[in-house]
């Protein structure tokens, strides 16, 4: 096919350098047909030209001499559109929308796909032909777009989006919720480790306490934790947004399927928040501190002036909405309840990772409340345990005091296991300098800090034990120290009534205490100061 600069050097050769047709088609690489063509058509439109007197609008015979060739079609076969033929293509376009519908976006056919099939059912049809058509059918389909009005307290708009940062040195992904109101643009913002549906109940619960109400009408798209299935083109909301809707008596409603201009709002307020926050700074120690910067990233974003809103801020436009919002309600307790059987690490497992429980329920059915922070579990209305919530999958979270009655029958196991390397540093120390010949006396250790004992008094009675004597670290000793000090604190209330001497009181006891252990040193002024 000739384009144009191949005509400008077709007729430069011929006109300017005096080429024959045989040597300019030979060059160009094209037909000789083609290049007696063009030279012609020229010829003749420029004579006409320069034979006008005004009678020709002089500007139309110019470009067409300078425009591009032109193809005469007329003589071509063509492959006929049959009525058939744009019947198919419809039937293809409208079982693409039902997919779209289902959520089944990636599973629809493009034009190719669709020129494939017709020729795997006979029809001659170029691709060209059949692509032209769904362009001429999707330009039908374009809808114009209305411009919403909004009141006060009416309508709140809902959408996650993704967010790369780095948490206590490693590159994570978060789930950012964000809210925007129709009327006045205010947003605010969460980050999330997962869109799951304790954490879109939590997000709700949260941003319904920070504004003071709750917003008349929420908006969502086709979000799995909002939207349950496709019953044809109606929407099943999932259990998770019927609660909350029943709790704060907000109404709902979905967009249609890619129409994200339906809640345009926080379509746009995805894309702000996240450049304006995360554009600046994407490393943190914690997820808390994230959020915290997120939060005040969302206050300055609105306490900037809007100039469609006669120049008020979102936070004042907030403040007019307050007036129309729904009551405020206590905050709703936003978590995923499971009911699942202990296995034989006496774990259960929640989203691919585990967490302990006491050992004496392996086998037993327990509750479990799912957070999107922590993780409690309860056994007969009782809490039995609680975690930090894991964020990545095939995880553990032990509980070295969960194993107890299982370490009392195996203590040799304690060295190797995996809940004594998941403990509290303190009770690694303690191991590790006062029990590793013993595991049997620690694990009785373990016992007596489950059963109510304070650490920091077991801290406390290790030291003025090793003072004396490392030798002198035991259980026994610890619990006995420890049962003394817990009667002078009971008994101190009961000897000032009766007007003692809180001093020699606490004397007398580091006296009996010195005498049980046959020391010298505890009973002295400088121990007890």
């Amino acid at each position: 096919m000739i384009d144009l600069i191949n005509k400008q050097e077709i007729l430069l050769m011929y006109f300017r350098e005096g080429k024959s047709q045989r040597s300019i088609a030979r060059e160009v690489g094209v037909d000789r047909k083609t290049v007696s063509s063009y030279i012609k058509d020229y010829e003749s439109k420029l004579e006409k030209l320069i034979e006008q007197h005004g009678s020709v609008e002089k500007g139309e015979l110019i470009q067409s001499i300078v425009e591009k060739p032109k193809y005469q079609c007329l003589n071509r076969t063509k492959r006929v559109l049959t009525e058939e033929i744009e019947e198919r293509i419809h039937y293809f376009l409208r079982e693409n929308e039902l997919k779209r519908q289902r959520g089944l976006h990636k599973q629809t056919k493009k034009i190719i796909d669709i020129h494939e099939a017709l020729d795997q059912e006979g029809h001659n049809v170029s691709y060209t032909t059949v692509r032209n058509k769904v362009n001429e059918i999707a330009r039908k389909a374009k809808e114009a777009y209305i411009k919403g009005s909004y009141n006060p307290g009416g309508v709140c708009e809902f959408d996650w989006g993704e967010v790369k940062v780095v948490i206590n040195g490693k590159r994570r992904t978060l789930q950012l919720a964000v809210f925007t109101s129709a009327f006045g643009n205010y947003r605010m913002a969460y980050l999330f480790t997962k869109q799951k549906t304790e954490c879109f109940q939590e997000a709700h619960a949260l941003f319904f306490d920070h504004v003071g109400g709750v917003f008349q009408s929420m908006v969502y798209d086709n979000m799995k934790v909002a939207v349950k299935k496709f019953v044809g083109t109606e929407k099943e909301p999932t259990e998770a947004l019927l609660k909350l809707s029943i709790y704060y008596m907000f109404q709902f409603r979905f967009c249609n399927v890619q129409s994200g201009n339906e809640k345009g709002h926080v379509e746009r307020s995805v894309e702000v928040i996240r450049r304006k926050a995360f554009a600046f700074r994407d490393t943190f120690e914690t997820l808390e501190e994230a959020n915290q910067y997120l939060l005040e990233v969302c206050h300055k974003l609105n306490r900037k002036q809007v100039k469609q809103k006669e120049n008020k801020t979102a936070e004042e436009l907030l403040n007019i909405e307050k007036k129309s919002l729904l009551p405020i309600r206590p905050t709703f307790d936003a978590a995923r309840i499971n009911h699942l059987r202990v296995d034989k690490y006496s774990t259960v497992m929640i989203d691919q990772s585990r967490y302990s429980v006491p050992d004496h329920l392996v086998g037993e059915m327990v509750k479990v409340k799912v957070y999107s922070t922590k993780i409690q579990c309860f056994y007969q209305e009782e809490n039995v345990a609680e975690h930090h919530r894991l964020t990545g999958c095939h995880e553990w979270s032990l509980q070295l005091e969960h194993y107890v009655r299982t370490l009392k029958k195996k203590p040799g196991a304690l060295a190797d296991s995996a809940a004594l390397q998941q403990a509290t540093k303190k009770i690694k120390n303690i191991y590790d300098n006062y029990y590793t010949n013993n595991p049997r006396d620690f694990v009785d250790l373990i016992q007596f800090i489950k059963d109510g004992t304070n650490l920091d008094q077991i801290e406390q009675s290790i030291n003025e034990l090793r003072k004396i004597n490392t030798l002198h670290v035991t259980t026994d000793k610890i619990k006995v120290l420890c049962e003394k000090k817990q009667e002078l604190l009971h008994h101190l209330p009961l000897l000032s009534k009766e007007s003692l001497d809180i001093q020699h009181y606490a004397e007398e006891n580091l006296r009996k205490y010195d005498e049980l252990f046959q020391t010298q040193r505890i009973g002295n002024k400088e121990a007890i100061a």
